[in-house]
């Protein structure tokens, strides 16, 4: 303590505001959105006053809402977006134009919120704190849109206290988090579809008939408009490590930066949500949009030579859409995988969806408390007959899947990302930029 901002007020450190952050209530899940209902309201429900594009799904909600955020800011918007999990520092969760909050700013808005937190009798969780500071920061910065994306499921996320969305947008729907959500798709669309309100229109993504027939009923029942992406005119023209090409409802020949053969969907997915809010970007500006979108560990090359690939994929569908990239970008060629996992995921129907591409596996403990021990994943890639050898670091799994002169991919858990960086820099190998194209 003792910094003081430009109106006289002591604020906290910026390292002082993550430390407390990380000593609030880190509970992985904390169903119900009383707690950051009322810590919206201490602060003045800066969340009524935002135009948001509220965003759930178990997979491609990252990717949609930079794509979506991208092609906003490209057409003369201010936009701000709010996700997560941080993958290198917290500031990462909270953007305005695509440039993270400020230190300082995140400093002054947790000084503000600390008081007001834990006056609550029930205090609110690390993710509430953050999603009521990104609220403040956003109305602060008169966005024009804010691009929501859930948390974790929908209807009891912290990030559904918006009650007049301009679209719920529900990308594709699999078994994920079932502890938390439900052990089968139509508990989880349900969870997903909570995020649908009265009279606001809704934008279903996937494929699954199974979420589909939920998120149908419950637009019905809240007299929701529904839209549907026209994916029957989704061509991919062009798709290696350079660059994607494609065709989609009437346009031609759109490139995208970001890599893996999902990506096409989820930018014509981006593409039907800006049609639905009335925007018609002209040529330079679509192109500028897809182009500049760009998302840390989906698919990233983080180094050409040895070539390196850094994947979100964390659950059998992420994994499996990964698993198609890999087979088409590296064609009859088996890569070096570093996988670390989190021990509530289907880890045994990801290491087989994995097997087929594996030359041999190095095996990681992710720093997260829910991760599966590097030793226990490692012996269920040895019952599949696939070499797999536990390390006790990122670094030590990176020098020895480098030396076997393979393509190396790694995947599993999002929360191995920075360590693999670092781990490439210490090794001597510079990670590419992430602005920067293969």
């Amino acid at each position: 303590m003792g910094n003081f901002c430009r109106t006289g007020v002591p604020f906290v450190t910026y390292s002082e505001a993550i430390q407390y952050l990380q000593g609030t209530n880190r509970a992985f899940c904390k169903p119900g959105t009383e707690r950051v209902a009322e810590l919206c309201a201490l602060l003045g429900n800066p969340q009524k006053e935002l135009s948001v594009v509220h965003v759930a799904g178990t997979n491609g909600k990252g990717s949609f809402c930079v794509f979506l955020a991208s092609l906003l800011q490209a057409s003369g918007y201010r936009v701000g977006r709010f996700s997560s999990p941080a993958l290198e520092r917290i500031n990462e969760c909270v953007t305005v134009n695509g440039g993270e909050i400020s230190n300082e700013d995140f400093s002054r808005l947790v000084s503000m919120l600390q008081p007001l937190a834990d006056g609550q009798t029930d205090r609110p969780t690390e993710f509430e704190i953050l999603t009521a500071l990104a609220f403040r920061y956003f109305r602060e910065q008169n966005c024009d849109f804010v691009i929501l994306e859930c948390g974790m499921g929908g209807l009891t996320d912290a990030t559904n206290v918006i009650h007049r969305p301009l679209l719920s947008v529900i990308t594709e729907i699999s078994v994920d988090h079932a502890s938390f959500l439900g052990e089968t798709v139509e508990k989880i669309a349900t969870h997903k579809a909570g995020i649908i309100k009265e009279n606001s229109p809704a934008l279903w993504c996937g494929k699954n008939p199974e979420a589909e027939r939920v998120i149908r009923r419950v637009c019905s029942e809240k007299n929701a408009e529904l839209f549907t992406v026209p994916k029957d005119t989704l061509q991919i023209k062009k798709a290696d490590l350079t660059e994607t090409v494609f065709d989609f409802d009437g346009r031609s020949d759109l490139s995208l930066s970001m890599l893996g053969l999902y990506q096409p969907e989820n930018a014509a997915n981006a593409l039907t949500a800006l049609k639905i809010l009335g925007i018609s970007p002209d040529r330079k500006q679509l192109t500028d949009g897809l182009l500049q979108a760009r998302l840390a560990g989906r698919f990233e090359v983080l180094s050409r030579s040895p070539l390196v690939i850094a994947d979100g994929g964390h659950n059998p569908d992420g994994v499996a859409r990964a698993v198609e990239s890999i087979q088409a970008y590296v064609p009859k060629q088996k890569v070096v995988l570093i996988s670390g996992i989190m021990r509530d995921k289907e880890y045994r129907t990801v290491a087989e969806i994995l097997a087929p591409v594996a030359h041999c596996v190095y095996t990681v403990t992710p720093p997260n408390p829910r991760a599966l021990p590097a030793e226990e994943y490692a012996k269920v890639f040895g019952d599949l007959q696939i070499p797999a050898t536990p390390c006790e670091t990122v670094k030590e799994a990176l020098c020895r899947a480098i030396s076997h002169r393979l393509p190396v991919v790694c995947l599993g858990s999002l929360y191995q990302y920075k360590e693999v960086r670092a781990g490439l820099s210490a090794l001597g190998i510079a990670p590419l930029d992430k602005s920067e194209k293969m």
